[in-house]
């Protein structure tokens, strides 16, 4: 595809239009909260489209596959794809603007669909900060549904982290995953605790190239019972994917994990760490809080299907 007008060209991002990204970044960053995504390797720039106007980029999109189902799942399980479009703060609500872009990553959206299992249905999705009202609106205008909001919290590391100790008979470790094996192992494990979306080997190939990334694991004899991963981004440390198998539940252990991963992170002098939570699991909220993480922010997400 490609699209050009006396005011508006868009193509794929390259190497050079790596300036013009950061002055982007920097506009769309300067509003609290914002949601924007980082363009990633080379390799994923056929799935990154920039808009041009007067030799500045005046808005930028991409997709991603983010979850796709394991075989022998229920068929009402989804593939999921998510898309990230963001303008210059002033081109907010150029609904025309962001509907080019988006004509895009749609057409995109539908070639890398192509390519996953076909017993399954795929969504395209977007999440967004909801104070990024005009964003949101787009996309209801477009057909796209609720899927589920979830809050950013954060925690200060600066501020004491609680000193645990597990029940007798459980082993805590550091786990790299350094084989193919290792990696099915947990996944089929992940994918246990959340069916619908399970996170699969392309992401976790992508979370394990973040600095300092780590899997935090519990063990009871050779059977893993519980778990979390861990890394830097930016400035800030992230906790990902903590999870508790059902026979195992309210036995501290991921209240035990929360503070190994804590450590970990002010060991290696990081300041905050944050985590994602639906605004719904009650139980993981009560949880966070209770290891000093407090609410920052909501993110909404919405979807529509992919035919």
């Amino acid at each position: 595809m490609s699209e050009s007008s006396t005011e508006i060209s868009i193509r794929h991002f390259k190497h050079e239009d790596m300036p013009l990204l950061g002055e982007l970044y920097q506009l769309v960053t300067a509003k609290e909260n914002a949601t924007f995504w980082w363009v990633g390797d080379e390799d994923n720039w056929r799935n990154v489209y920039c808009a041009f106007e007067n030799g500045k980029m005046v808005a930028k999109g991409q997709v991603s596959i983010i979850n796709v189902v394991p075989p022998g799942r229920s068929k009402e399980n989804n593939h999921s794809l998510y898309i990230n479009i963001k303008t210059i703060p002033e081109r907010e609500s150029d609904f025309d603007l962001l509907d080019k872009v988006y004509q895009y990553l749609f057409f995109r959206a539908n070639q890398l669909k192509d390519n996953l299992p076909k017993e399954y249905g795929t969504i395209l999705c977007v999440g967004n900060d909801s104070t990024e009202t005009a964003n949101n609106q787009f996309f209801i205008q477009k057909g796209f549904r609720h899927l589920n909001s979830l809050f950013r919290m954060n925690r200060d590391l600066n501020k004491p982290i609680p000193e645990l100790f597990l029940q007798e008979g459980f082993q805590f470790s550091n786990w790299k995953m350094e084989t193919s094996r290792e990696e099915r192992d947990y996944l089929d494990v992940e994918a246990e605790i959340w069916p619908d979306t399970p996170l699969g080997l392309n992401r976790l190939t992508e979370y394990k190239k973040n600095k300092l990334w780590t899997s935090m694991i519990i063990r009871q004899e050779d059977t893993l019972v519980g778990g979390l991963m861990v890394w830097r981004e930016n400035d800030y440390g992230v906790i990902e994917d903590v999870f508790v198998r059902e026979p195992w539940r309210k036995r501290g252990i991921a209240k035990f994990l929360l503070t190994q991963a804590l450590s970990y992170l002010k060991s290696h002098q990081i300041h905050s760490a944050t985590l994602m939570v639906l605004t719904t699991n009650k139980s993981a909220l009560s949880l966070y809080e209770s290891v000093g993480f407090y609410t920052a922010n909501e993110e909404i997400r919405y979807f529509t299907t992919l035919n």
